[in-house]
């Protein structure tokens, strides 16, 4: 699931808009990794965005 399992960041669509103003649908993929990481004390594989892990929300395993 590309979902962030700290802060629930997921896909956002949108349009692609063309120089004649043609929109087409088009969709932003969040930059997620599957980390292994502390959860109440036991290790488990987890869907983080970048952002999370750079700011330090999760404790890597």
């Amino acid at each position: 699931m590309a979902k962030c399992s700290i802060c629930g960041k997921g896909v956002v669509f949108g349009h692609n808009v063309s120089h004649s103003n043609r929109k087409t649908n088009r969709t932003w993929k969040s930059n997620i990794r599957k980390v292994k990481a502390v959860v109440n004390g036991a290790n488990h594989t987890v869907s983080v965005c970048s952002r999370c892990l750079r700011s330090g929300k999760v404790e890597r395993a």
